[in-house]
């Protein structure tokens, strides 16, 4: 690999660039804040990444925080573009190259989709364009060898959606998609704490109970409380309460079971002979979703095997983006030379 060539985690809430041997040099909420008096105007775009996340909640009706990406694709090309420019020329300030990019994308993604991926990365000043499925560099990220003769399942849970894969030699074997991840669970915390406490709260609020309080099964030696601000429905005025571990598990175990079940209908599919190495070899988690507690016990019950985290499960999608393209020789599915007019996926 080049020097200047980097991997890009392309998501729904974060964007992370990485270069083989350097690990992440860049980490940002992939967001952007406008001004909608001046939409299409040069001033449209007040900022980006963590200062337009600074803004959430905070800002007068004009001014909107916007997140461009959508259960891991495209939603807003425009915006999409914005943000890919500034974090590329962020990293490669004072140096005129034009990078090689390798960017992952969803197993599950579309044509239109990956040609608006394709296209914001263009615009972004790259020499050539890469993209990769998320299971395959997640699975390179963590140190996993998908190039033998061996199977590994991955389950990569990020902010959009959930990815699952068995791969090997260089592939994948039987993989699926399914739009349950941190999101959704920001979504449903924040729903089930306005329908249990009659109170509104926030979309950060909702994703800080998720990482310190939520379990997705219940267990004896994890127990917290957390105290949240909001608004009361009742009488409209500021509102505190203490929710607790036990608050939150109804809407949490829900969506972990569909995602054991999607993980479930994966290994059905699976070679008996590639079934055996995952029993064999366990399951790799990985993703934010990964860090949710009790998440590794509850797969291992589901799909009777060892269910382990990613040594690095925010980066190790973004590492293995970045080693990707020193691989592309080997790769056999899931990668792609996806420069305008080039290559279709292996």
């Amino acid at each position: 690999m080049a020097f200047n060539d980097i991997g890009i985690d392309l998501g729904t809430t974060t964007i992370i660039i990485a270069q083989e041997g350097k690990g992440a040099i860049l980490n940002q909420p992939s967001i952007v804040a406008v001004d909608t008096r001046k939409k299409g105007g040069r001033d449209y775009v007040l900022a980006a990444g963590d200062e337009a996340l600074a803004m959430v909640g905070r800002t007068p009706n004009y001014i909107s925080a916007i997140f461009p990406l959508k259960d891991g694709v495209i939603s807003d090309h425009t915006l999409t573009k914005e943000l890919i420019c500034r974090f590329v020329n962020k990293v490669y300030a004072n140096r005129p190259v034009k990078p090689r990019v390798a960017v992952c994308v969803p197993a599950a993604i579309t044509g239109i989709e990956r040609d608006a991926v394709i296209e914001a990365v263009v615009a972004a000043g790259a020499r050539k364009v890469y993209l990769i499925d998320e299971p395959v560099a997640a699975a390179l990220g963590s140190g996993v060898d998908i190039l033998q003769p061996d199977g590994h399942m991955i389950i990569d849970i990020g902010g959009g959606t959930t990815d699952i894969a068995v791969l090997s030699l260089g592939g994948k074997v039987k993989s699926t998609s399914v739009q349950v991840a941190g999101n959704i669970f920001d979504d449903e915390i924040l729903k089930h704490i306005r329908t249990k406490f009659n109170v509104a709260i926030g979309q950060r609020t909702a994703e800080n109970l998720k990482k310190q309080v939520a379990c997705c099964r219940q267990r004896e030696d994890f127990h917290e409380t957390m105290e949240v601000k909001g608004r009361s429905l009742i009488t409209g005025l500021p509102a505190r309460l203490n929710v607790s571990t036990d608050d939150l598990y109804e809407p949490v175990m829900a969506l972990c079971e569909k995602i054991g079940v999607a993980a479930h209908q994966v290994l059905e599919r699976t070679p008996p002979e590639l079934a055996g190495d995952v029993y064999r070899n366990g399951v790799m988690l990985t993703g934010g979703g990964a860090l949710l507690h009790g998440l590794p016990e509850y797969l291992s019950e589901k799909l009777k095997v060892k269910v382990v985290v990613s040594p690095d499960p925010i980066n190790c999608v973004a590492l293995g983006t970045a080693m990707c393209l020193s691989l592309d020789d080997v790769l056999e599915t899931g990668f792609q030379d996806a420069t305008p007019g080039i290559g279709k996926f292996h």
